[in-house]
C-alpha cells in the first residue's frame, strides 16, 4: 500500500495514458481518436511536471533566504509540448473535416470499406 500512495501521481499518469491509448485504439470515430490522443498527451505533460516540482522550492532567483530551487526547464518544455499538441489536434481536426467532405463519414470502418470498393466508371465519362 505504501508503494501505491508514495507514487500516486505516477499511477494516475499511467491510468490517464492507458485511457487515452485505449480510446485511440478501440474507437472507430476519428473525432474520438483525436480526443484519445489529447488525453494521452495530457498524461505525458503530467509525467514531466509531476516530479519537477520540489516541495518548498522557489523560482531560481538568487536571493539569500532561499536555498531550494525548482528546475524551470521541465515547465518550459511542457509549454512547448502544449503548443505542439494544440497544433496537432488542430491539424487532425482539419483532416477530419476534409475526410468528411470526401467520404461523407468520419467512421474508420466506413472509410476503409469505401476505399476497398472497386470504382466503376463509365467509359464516356473517362473520355471527357
Amino acid at each position: 500500500m505504501v508503494l501505491v500512495t508514495a507514487h500516486l501521481g505516477y499511477w494516475i499518469t499511467v491510468f490517464i495514458a492507458m485511457t487515452g491509448l485505449y480510446i485511440v485504439i478501440a474507437r472507430g470515430n476519428l473525432i474520438k481518436k483525436l480526443v484519445g490522443l489529447s488525453i494521452f498527451q495530457t498524461s505525458v505533460y503530467l509525467l514531466y511536471i509531476g516530479p519537477s516540482k520540489l516541495v518548498g522550492g522557489t523560482a531560481p532567483i538568487a536571493a539569500e533566504p532561499f536555498t531550494v530551487y525548482s528546475n524551470p526547464l521541465p515547465h518550459v518544455l511542457i509549454l512547448t509540448a502544449i503548443v505542439v499538441g494544440v497544433a496537432t489536434i488542430a491539424l487532425g481536426l482539419a483532416l477530419v473535416v476534409r475526410i468528411r467532405e470526401a467520404y461523407g463519414t468520419i467512421e474508420e470502418d466506413d472509410i476503409l470499406a469505401q476505399d476497398e470498393e472497386p470504382v466503376v466508371r463509365d467509359i464516356t465519362t473517362i473520355a471527357k
